[in-house]
C-alpha cells in the first residue's frame, strides 16, 4: 500500500504541479528516493540532475522499472492512471536503456502491457465509438476514463475541443505548465479543477465560466448542442470572439474565406494562413510578465524517397510551443533522430502533434517542398541515425 500511495503521489505531482515542486517528498524518502528524484527532474525540467540520475542509479532501475509496472497492473486504479504509470515506467526504461544499455527487455515489455490495456480498454468500451463524431474535429477528444461515474451522477462525458482554446490561446499557455502535452499523463478529476488546478486555471468564474453549476457547458458529449465543436458550419463566432476580447485575443471571423474556418481535404483547420491573414491572435501566456522565446534556425532533412526534401522551421514551431514540449522526450537535441514516416504514423517525432492537432502528415506536400539537391544557407542537415558498421569476418 505505501508504494501505491506514493505513486498516487507522483501521479499528482506530473499532472497537477507546473515547473515548482510544491510537495514536499521527506515522508516518501523512506520508500522510493529514486521515484520522488526522478519526478521532481522531470517536472523542473532538470534534464542534467536527471542525467546524473540515472547514471548512478544503473543497479536499481531496474527493480524500480518493474515495482512500477506491478503497480500500474493493480486492479484499483482507472485506466488513465494506468497508462500513466506504464508511460513514467517506459521513459525510465528509456533512460536506462540509452546510458547503460539492456533495457530493450523492459520497453518492449511495457510497449506490450500498454498495447494490451487499450485493447482490454477498446473491447469492454466498444459502445464508445459513438463518441467519433466528437472527437473527429481537430483535436477534439472526449474524457470518458471516469464515465461509469458521470453516468451515475446523470451527466454525460466532457467533450474538450482543442480548436476553440487554440483561437484564445498559444499551445505554450497550456503545455506544459498546466497539462502534460500526452494523453492519458494528465488524470484530470472534478476536485483539482476546483482546487484551481487543470482547467480550472482559467474556468474559475473570472477569465471563463466556472464549473459549479455549470455541468452542461461542458458535458456534452452525444448531445444536440455538442453540434458546433464539431461542425465547421456550426461554429458560433461570435460567441467565440466574445471569449476573445475577454482573454485579450483576438477572433476576427470576417476575414474568414465564406465566412468559414479553411479545412482542407483532410478535414484539418489551416491555422497558419488564418495567422498570417489576421483572423485570430492568442494569447501567449497567463503571466502578463511573459516574455515570448522562439528559436529561427531551420533543419534540412533529405528525403531517402522520391518526394522532395523537407526544410524545418524552429520559429514557426517555436512560436507555438515550448521547446520542452519537443525536446528532449519527443526529439533528441541532436540532429540524430531516426525520424520515418512509419514511426510518425504511430504518433512518435512530427506524428506527436501532426495528425492530431496539426494538419496531417499525409498531406506529403505540405512539408516535403524543398527540391533536391538544392541547400539551403544557413540551415543545418538533419544526419538520421548512423548506420552500424557491418563487422568484417576474420
Amino acid at each position: 500500500m505505501k508504494q501505491l500511495k506514493l505513486l498516487h503521489a507522483l501521479l499528482w505531482l506530473f499532472t497537477a504541479l507546473p515547473f515548482t515542486l510544491f510537495l514536499s517528498t521527506a515522508s516518501y524518502a523512506e520508500d522510493t528516493p529514486f521515484r520522488i528524484n526522478f519526478v521532481t527532474n522531470y517536472k523542473s525540467f532538470q534534464f542534467k540532475a536527471q542525467e546524473e540520475l540515472i547514471k548512478s542509479s544503473k543497479a536499481i532501475m531496474p527493480g524500480e522499472i518493474e515495482a512500477l509496472i506491478n503497480d500500474a497492473m493493480s486492479a484499483e486504479i482507472s485506466l488513465g492512471q494506468k497508462m500513466f504509470m506504464l508511460d513514467a515506467a517506459n521513459a525510465m526504461a528509456s533512460g536506462y536503456n540509452h546510458y547503460h544499455g539492456g533495457g530493450k527487455k523492459l520497453l518492449r515489455k511495457i510497449n506490450k502491457l500498454i498495447k494490451e490495456e487499450l485493447e482490454k480498454e477498446k473491447a469492454k468500451n466498444a459502445e464508445l465509438m459513438k463518441w467519433n463524431d466528437e472527437e473527429r474535429f481537430l483535436g477534439n477528444f472526449v474524457m470518458k476514463t471516469r464515465e461509469k461515474e458521470m453516468a451515475e451522477k446523470g451527466l454525460a462525458p466532457v467533450i474538450y475541443p482543442h480548436w476553440v482554446h487554440r483561437i484564445w490561446f498559444e499551445c505554450k499557455v497550456c503545455h506544459q505548465d498546466i497539462f502534460i502535452m500526452k494523453r492519458w499523463r494528465n488524470d484530470i478529476t472534478q476536485a483539482k479543477i476546483e482546487a484551481g488546478q487543470q482547467c480550472g486555471k482559467c474556468h474559475n468564474g473570472e477569465l471563463a465560466f466556472g464549473v459549479k453549476d455549470n455541468c452542461d457547458r461542458c458535458h456534452l458529449a452525444g448531445k444536440p448542442e455538442a453540434d458546433k465543436l464539431h461542425n465547421a458550419k456550426r461554429v458560433d463566432h461570435k460567441a467565440i470572439k466574445e471569449v476573445a476580447k475577454k482573454v485579450g485575443a483576438e477572433w476576427n471571423f470576417d476575414k474568414l474565406p465564406n465566412g468559414q474556418l479553411p479545412v482542407d481535404r483532410f478535414g484539418f483547420i489551416d491555422w497558419l494562413n488564418m495567422k498570417k491573414v489576421g483572423v485570430f491572435k492568442p494569447i501567449h501566456s497567463l503571466n502578463e510578465n511573459y516574455k515570448p522565446e522562439t528559436r529561427d534556425n531551420i533543419i534540412l532533412f533529405e528525403s531517402k524517397s522520391k518526394a522532395k526534401n523537407v526544410l524545418f522551421s524552429h520559429d514557426v514551431h517555436s512560436s507555438w510551443i515550448k521547446c520542452s514540449s519537443c525536446h528532449p522526450e519527443v526529439f533528441t537535441k541532436t540532429l540524430t533522430n531516426n525520424v520515418k514516416m512509419v514511426r510518425m504514423s504511430k504518433g512518435q517525432y512530427c506524428g506527436h502533434c501532426h495528425g492530431k492537432v496539426s494538419f496531417t502528415f499525409a498531406d506529403c506536400t505540405r512539408c516535403h517542398m524543398q527540391e533536391k539537391g538544392v541547400m539551403v544557407d544557413g540551415a543545418l542537415l538533419h544526419k538520421g541515425k548512423p548506420k552500424k558498421k557491418k563487422k568484417k569476418k576474420p
